[in-house]
């Protein structure tokens, strides 16, 4: 059990578990969870953290765009936002990076989910370790993620 398992059976939301072999020599870990489950890539999420050098706050997009920063940053009320260093996301997280999820952090942060997640009836994200991936609707995430709000933060490929 995950802390992020752990914190959506404490919440009593409905979700559902995604496990597979995760490839170690694979760095992009939201499209081999989408491949090796053969699930849409698209309501499949990652889960990044950004700075702004006072604050640290959690950014999900799909894994087949990218953060826009500056829409990030105005939809988190800062000025600027840059990626979080890799140390600094998993001690304030708990998690490693590669399984980094937005549920059950160590230090609840601020989170903005992109508007996209909200079109599908489940998304996918990380379930807080490589090789396992949580389905669940969206408000559900952003109930499980506490301060969460939803606002358009990614760029579509």
């Amino acid at each position: 059990m995950t802390p992020a398992i752990n914190q959506l059976k404490k919440l009593k939301i409905t979700f559902s578990l995604h496990e597979y072999k995760h490839d170690p020599h694979c760095s992009n870990f939201g499209e081999e969870a989408a491949q090796k489950l053969n699930i849409e890539p698209a309501c499949v999420f990652k889960t990044l953290l950004v700075t702004d050098d006072k604050n640290t706050f959690v950014a999900i997009v799909p894994v087949t765009g990218s953060l826009n920063l500056k829409r990030a940053a105005s939809a988190l009320g800062v000025k600027k936002l840059h990626m979080a260093d890799v140390k600094d996301a998993e001690r304030l997280t708990g998690y490693l990076v590669g399984g980094i999820s937005p549920i059950g952090q160590k230090k609840s942060l601020v989170t903005c989910i992109d508007q996209s997640a909200q079109a599908f009836d489940k998304i996918y994200v990380s379930g807080g370790q490589r090789g396992l991936d949580i389905g669940l609707s969206a408000n559900d995430l952003s109930r499980a993620c506490r301060n969460a709000s939803f606002a358009t933060i990614a760029d579509t490929k």
